[in-house]
């Protein structure tokens, strides 16, 4: 059911089998085989995650290259309410430990929010990352871009860039060696820092090495029309042509919600299991918030296993169905 201010008392009282914080490729993927095995699960989406701003899926098997990462998350919404999974649009502000269940904080709408207090036996966490892209005075320029030929990772899409003039975004010295990467799939790589880190002079040699420009002054805005970037003009006015470009500016974790409960971390990602089971018995991370490669295959595949997990412990624990006994 979906679920709002208008019907979410309905819930109060109810146990969920798990709560899947977060509605992506991953948490839909885990909420819909928790359904299809039978037990209760409720998604809580915050809201545009890094799939949801995906502008086409192009090595995703199976789909067209031209599909959204939106129409994914529809369909994988609608697939959850089609099995009478419950789904929210809200933000999980905490999750207490009870010892046999959890008790998860959700504050819904942005505006007269209101807080309601959610139980269940396990937590799936989901939420994934939103990657730091350039901030310039207009922001909608930036999001003109983004998602299309703009990208933010080299795994997904390093093909696309291959042999095109292609701006690499950092801003720290070290997220500069991601050049020396990406001239696997295109040599022809400036390096735009917008003057937001020092670049020591070993550093200026090795760039001058491998023929990649350093670019310091700050860009004032990107360049093209329909989605299509083809430059960046700097404050001082100065024009520098590109066919694509690569965002390696890092990325913030949306795991706030996870900092009371005593977890095994390892940097920004929470240590886990083949099946996706963290250092707590009960809560499991998917896609971007375990280590990993942070691919939507990658992530659906994390939310089968993590759910099958689940599965098979409740179904252990419980006792053998007789002829005629309903759940």
């Amino acid at each position: 059911m979906k679920l709002s201010k208008k019907n979410l008392d309905q819930r109060a009282d109810h146990l969920y089998d798990a709560i899947v914080v977060g509605g992506g490729a991953a948490g839909l993927s885990a909420a819909i085989y928790l359904q299809r095995y039978l037990l209760s699960c409720l998604v809580v989406e915050k809201g545009r995650g890094r799939s949801f701003w995906m502008q086409d899926l192009r090595n995703y098997l199976g789909l067209p290259p031209t599909t959204p990462g939106r129409e994914l998350l529809k369909q994988g919404q609608d697939h959850l309410l089609s099995l009478d999974g419950d789904y929210l649009n809200g933000f999980v502000e905490s999750v207490q430990d009870e010892g046999d269940t959890f008790n998860v904080r959700v504050k819904v709408g942005k505006k007269d929010s209101q807080y309601y207090q959610l139980r269940c036996k396990y937590l799936i966490a989901a939420s994934g990352i939103i990657d730091h892209l350039p901030q310039l005075e207009d922001m909608q320029n930036v999001y003109d871009y983004a998602g299309y030929n703009l990208h933010v990772c080299m795994i997904c899409d390093g093909y696309e860039m291959a042999d095109k003039l292609c701006g690499l975004f950092v801003s720290s010295e070290a997220s500069i060696n991601t050049a020396f990467v990406l001239n696997w799939f295109t040599p022809y790589i400036t390096v735009f820092t917008q003057g937001l880190c020092d670049v020591g002079p070993e550093m200026r040699q090795k760039l001058q090495d491998h023929g990649f420009p350093l670019i310091e002054t700050r860009i004032r805005r990107f360049l093209g029309q329909n989605h299509e970037m083809t430059g960046v003009e700097l404050t001082d006015g100065a024009i520098v042509p590109l066919e694509t470009g690569l965002v390696a500016m890092g990325s913030h974790y949306h795991n706030q919600y996870l900092q009371g409960i005593a977890l095994e971390w390892k940097g920004g990602n929470l240590a886990t299991d083949g099946m996706g089971r963290t250092s707590h018995p009960r809560i499991f991370a998917l896609g971007d918030l375990k280590e990993g490669i942070n691919q939507v295959s990658i992530a659906v595949s994390d939310g089968t296993l993590a759910a099958t997990a689940i599965w098979r412990e409740i179904r252990r624990a419980s006792s053998p169905r007789r002829w005629g006994e309903m759940l």
